[in-house]
């Protein structure tokens, strides 16, 4: 890296400077470490190496690490530069305007379906330098938007992490233009021209508050789908999200509780566009999925229909998320076209726009029938994934049948009259789920039966997520079920109700070694 850094001494333009130090940060961005954070581990200890070189390049790093790097770096870097000087190292010429940057305007060019946005921000040092930073923001990835099933009116809903509003998108890739004139050009043409394509004039203040949103998400997501460059700009990112003025907010999601949902599906299902709908019962069963994925998995947003949620919600959502009936498998793309035609013409959607994503639901019906497999196909007994899967949550199936693999033969209760039919407990009921218990550990006290329910009852649940997948990583490499069980059991002891504790516990746990 200090290598690399010697390029800093070949340019005159603090932008360009900006640019390689950002590159140079972003090369550890998004990986791992077991021994703590990276940004500490990798980029806090470049500071320091920095300073210990005490070269022009390493300063001309420094400089660059005082104005990009996160504030602990940002701070160490800043003492070293200092000190550097000091000593007579030789500064670079840009290093007097690195940072001294200022906003101009933001702009935001989006498809009229609501799939991404490329927001545009314009910036010059002093009026030289103008330049201009595309970030693209992909509103159909990942995101659960919370409290979705609140009650409450989204002024009271408390906010995620910590205060954090809501994220209505993600960052997926970024990059620079000093063509600012001839890209916004581009961009008024386009939305001009195209009746898909929307281009208009943004506040500073809600795209700060729009890009601080969705850069978290990215942040705070594993291995997030981003472009293979974007760890180059992400430093330059931030940095240049920080200076735009304060003040702005997000629009929050509305609220779409049971009732609001219901009502939603009654009006559909009363429609026009839904009268060729032969097997109603079934429609109604998929016409509540599709409004659960847009409210819970599309930021709050059942009414919006595109090509990519359409092909998203048929070949990547139900096949891994849902258990369908024979008659719901049949159903669903029928219901799906039916649903574009009806919310498209409710949410103003063109109807070049309709029509797209009507294509797009035709396209991926065939690949549909591929792309589900109902648990029945492989040999699984049909009755026994239902009751696994009371809530039809697909997903879910392998980490319930690994807390709960006995569900079928005769218990025999100690000390208690007569047996039990395992095969007539319902696993999701806690009275029922005691005996199943207590038939896969004979003999064990009411202390050892308690925690072995309390982890029972988290993986069911699925929460926190890493729980499964430290399991999943610890079968991977050679451990039993019944250890992995009782290590599980002894993170959840250690750590209490304290999450950040929990999931950090897992992560540790998950790297463990093989049993020999």
């Amino acid at each position: 890296m200090l290598r690399h850094a010697r390029e800093l001494l070949a340019v005159r333009s603090p932008l360009d400077a900006e640019l390689i130090v950002s590159e140079i940060l972003g090369s550890w961005w998004g990986h791992r470490v077991s021994a703590g954070d990276v940004e500490v581990v990798i980029g806090e200890a470049l500071a320091d190496h920095a300073a210990r070189a005490g070269t022009p390049a390493a300063l001309a790093l420094l400089t660059g690490m005082a104005y990009l790097g996160t504030p602990r770096q940002a701070a160490r870097a800043e003492r070293a530069a200092l000190e550097l000087m000091e000593r007579g190292v030789a500064r670079p010429g840009w290093a007097d305007r690195v940072g001294m940057v200022e906003p101009e305007e933001c702009f935001v060019s989006r498809d009229v379906y609501g799939d991404q946005d490329s927001i545009v921000c314009t910036y010059t040092y002093g009026g030289a330098d103008r330049h201009a930073l595309v970030v693209l923001v992909d509103r159909n990835k990942a995101g659960v938007v919370p409290y979705a099933d609140a009650p409450s009116t989204p002024a009271s809903r408390p906010s995620p992490r910590g205060g954090r509003p809501p994220a209505c998108g993600m960052v997926r890739d970024a990059w620079v233009s000093s063509q600012v004139d001839k890209l916004l050009d581009h961009c008024r043409r386009e939305g001009r021209d195209n009746p898909l394509m929307r281009f208009e004039q943004l506040d500073p203040r809600d795209t700060k508050a729009l890009l601080r949103s969705a850069l978290d998400l990215t942040n705070d997501t594993t291995e997030p789908p981003v472009n293979d460059t974007f760890g180059s700009y992400h430093a330059f990112v931030r940095a240049r999200v920080g200076i735009l003025p304060p003040g702005g907010r997000l629009p929050q999601p509305p609220v779409y509780g049971r009732d609001r949902r219901a009502t939603i599906a009654a009006r559909f299902l009363s429609s026009d566009e839904a009268g060729d709908l032969s097997d109603l019962s079934a429609a109604s069963r998929c016409v509540d999925r599709i409004i659960a994925y847009g409210c819970t998995h599309d930021f709050g947003r059942p009414l919006r229909v595109s090509p990519i949620k359409c092909e998203m919600f048929l070949l990547d959502w139900l096949p891994r998320k849902v258990l369908l009936s024979p008659a719901e498998q049949e159903a669903v793309p029928h219901v799906l076209a039916a649903w574009v035609r009806w919310a498209g013409k409710r949410t103003g959607l063109p109807e070049e726009g309709v029509r797209a994503t009507l294509d797009a639901v035709w396209d991926a019906t065939g690949k549909f029938a591929e792309a589900y497999r109902d648990p029945s196909a492989f040999g699984l007994d049909r009755d026994l994934v239902v009751r696994l899967l009371p809530d039809g949550e697909l997903e879910a199936l392998p980490r319930r049948a690994f807390a709960l693999p006995f569900l079928s033969g005769t218990h025999r209760r100690s000390g208690r009259h007569g047996s039990v039919d395992l095969s007539a407990l319902d696993p999701s009921d806690p009275a029922d789920r005691r005996v199943i218990l207590e038939f896969e550990h004979p003999g064990a006290d009411e202390e050892h039966l308690d925690a072995h329910e309390r982890l029972t009852d988290r993986l069911w649940r699925g929460d926190p997520p890493q729980l499964w997948e430290t399991a999943q990583s610890l079968l991977d490499i050679g451990h039993e079920r019944h250890e992995i069980l009782h290590k599980l059991i002894g993170v959840l002891d250690r750590c209490g109700d304290d999450p950040d504790a929990l999931r950090e516990a897992l992560r540790v746990l998950r790297h463990e070694p093989p049993p020999e």
